[in-house]
């Protein structure tokens, strides 16, 4: 090998808030819930009951700050 390679934080935590995001959204459409309503809802009033519980989902998404879900989502969409 003759270059370096380069390991990325900040990738590896936008696939990581990716996968927890995919997660609670078929949580919550598993329930019967409208996932971008609800999601919506947790991020702007920081409302942990804006999530089900069911597999897990309130206990993934509050492992991030809800800041860096925002930021994750205005830089998927900005691409």
């Amino acid at each position: 090998m003759d270059h370096t390679s380069v390991f990325s934080l900040e990738s590896l935590s936008d696939e990581v808030i990716r996968e927890v995001l995919n997660d609670v959204y078929r949580a919550l459409e598993e329930r019967g819930y409208q996932p971008i309503n609800q999601l919506v809802g947790y991020l702007m009033s920081g409302d942990p009951g804006y999530i089900s519980s069911h597999k897990d989902a309130r206990k993934k998404i509050m492992k991030f700050d809800r800041s860096q879900i925002l930021e994750f989502l205005l830089k998927e969409s900005l691409k």
